[in-house]
């Protein structure tokens, strides 16, 4: 069976783009990587805004040339058919549960001070919102110590996808400033994570 040859627009730094980077390892699935330098307005070029009009990456290119936007649609597109998607209903609901909650309730609290912190100078105006960001990300990161404290992954008891989406930005989490101390279940959750075979770090260039 042929095996489609994929180009992944990224930035190294992205935990969005970590995500497809970690799964595309764990399928051991061969793919062409290009770097963009969101600090200089790489996404915002012509040539990338036809491929994503919406100037983000992580994107996806198929072999056809069609495009793939969103860090969690490129998830459920590579994972489909493969063992970290469940094949229950129940189960994919919960990982798709799981995968919306990262967007709407961990990263814009979790990943978004660390941009801030590491990327933007100190005179930034954009500092003024870590402190709500900082209360809403330890309210998100609560969420997810309850709910580890009975399991060993987020569904079905089985790595998914819904690891991954949730591990990108949780485990730099302290470059936010969070002190994952407190939160004892999630910090062996994330043990288990980097654990698993064919696991790679966020730092790792393709």
């Amino acid at each position: 069976m042929r095996i489609a040859v994929l180009t992944l627009y990224d930035y190294l730094d992205s935990g969005n783009g970590y995500k497809i980077r970690l799964l595309l390892a764990l399928l051991d699935r061969p793919y062409r990587w290009v770097e963009l330098d969101i600090m200089t307005g790489a996404t915002r070029m012509p040539a990338f805004l036809a491929k994503n009009p919406n100037g983000r990456i992580p994107t996806l290119q198929l072999e056809d040339g069609t495009c793939l936007a969103e860090s969690n649609a490129i998830l459920w597109y590579l994972a489909e058919g493969t063992r970290f998607i469940p094949a229950e209903l129940l189960g994919r609901a919960q990982v798709l549960q799981w995968m919306f909650f990262e967007q709407y309730s961990h990263e814009p609290y979790v990943a978004t001070p660390r941009f801030i912190k590491k990327h933007l100078p100190a005179d930034s105006p954009r500092r003024a919102e870590l402190s709500m960001r900082l209360e809403q990300g330890r309210a998100a990161l609560a969420v997810m110590e309850a709910h580890l404290a009975t399991r060993q992954y987020f569904v079905a008891e089985r790595y998914t996808i819904a690891d991954i989406a949730l591990h990108a930005y949780t485990h730099v989490a302290h470059e936010a400033g969070f002190e994952l101390a407190p939160y004892p279940h999630l910090r062996a959750w994330l043990a288990r994570v980097a654990a698993e075979p064919g696991h790679v770090l966020l730092t790792r260039r393709p």
